[in-house]
């Protein structure tokens, strides 16, 4: 079974939010979330300033203090690595967002159209199937395309190819040898949740 992670190379990422972008459109995320994120950073002094940009999503832990603090079992991680949620099971508590060190939830109080004067569009009909209010949501790696061989909308939709989703238990994979040759970076590491989205600079 392979144990799927995500790497992103800072050096290549423009800030341009297709993968933001590509996750809403995949993902049918209601107005105003967002599973996906980009944080822009300045750098250097005027006149040199420079942007540089970090995209933030959940870092599908080894180690999800999220799931350890679910009391339904809604939050758990699959044998392949990946972190999602029921959302059968999921009642609301918000002890998952409250354990998540990376701020990577958000609360679904509604499913709010991006069209409040007109109503619903047919694709935000369609899309409200995949969602349940009052309930925790998250990034989840696209697991139903990845169940069908296919990479996350965010590593699709990237423009600069700066997203490389793999096997990161496979030394010969794609991410694995990015990871080994390049500087790679976790976040908060130090809280023992074992991220597997690296940054490479």
């Amino acid at each position: 079974m392979a144990r799927y992670g995500l790497a992103i190379d800072l050096d290549r990422c423009v800030g341009c939010y297709s993968c933001a972008m590509g996750c809403k459109a995949e993902n049918y995320t209601s107005s105003g979330v967002w599973w996906n994120n980009v944080v822009a950073h300045e750098e250097s002094d005027f006149p040199a300033v420079r942007l540089t940009f970090t995209p933030r999503a959940c870092m599908h832990c080894d180690n999800p203090p999220c799931a350890a603090v679910c009391p339904t079992g809604a939050t758990h991680k699959r044998d392949d690595g990946i972190v999602v949620i029921d959302k059968e099971k999921c009642i609301g508590c918000r002890r998952c967002m409250a354990a998540c060190p990376y701020q990577a939830r958000t609360f679904l109080e509604s499913y709010d159209s991006y069209y409040p004067d007109y109503g619903p569009s047919r694709y935000e009909q369609f899309g409200a199937q995949f969602h349940r209010v009052n309930t925790a949501e998250k990034c989840h790696l696209c697991a139903h395309l990845v169940d069908m061989g296919q990479e996350p909308a965010c590593v699709q939709s990237c423009p600069a190819y700066a997203r490389t989703f793999g096997d990161l238990d496979d030394p010969n994979s794609t991410i694995s040898q990015k990871i080994a040759g390049r500087k790679a970076q976790q976040l908060l590491v130090e809280q023992g949740t074992k991220p597997k989205v690296y940054y490479l600079s």
